[in-house]
């Protein structure tokens, strides 16, 4: 069971103030879910398997496959500024 001092413990360690009632309800609501938690644990798991996800993932991106290269004026015919066969940008710091 989670006490009243306990609740106020942890609260002033996380900085957060509060009332007396408020202290009561969480000590009540974190009892409950220690009590649900204790309650699992009598649940027969033997025999299944552990999994990351209740719900089976698929992977739906392609495989990388490896490409050759585009040509450098492909590259740069887009470039709205450029300098030679540099990307011209605008400055950003001193």
């Amino acid at each position: 069971m989670i006490s009243i001092k306990d609740v106020q413990h942890v609260a002033k360690l996380a900085r957060l103030s509060l009332t007396e009632d408020e202290s009561r309800q969480y000590a009540q609501q974190l009892s409950r879910i220690i009590d649900y938690f204790d309650e699992l644990k009598s649940v027969d798991t033997e025999g299944v398997e552990p999994m990351s996800h209740p719900i089976a993932a698929v992977n739906v991106l392609r495989e990388d496959e490896v490409l050759p290269a585009l040509p450098r004026e492909v590259l740069m015919a887009n470039a709205p500024l450029r300098d030679g066969n540099f990307f011209r940008v605008p400055k950003i710091g001193e």
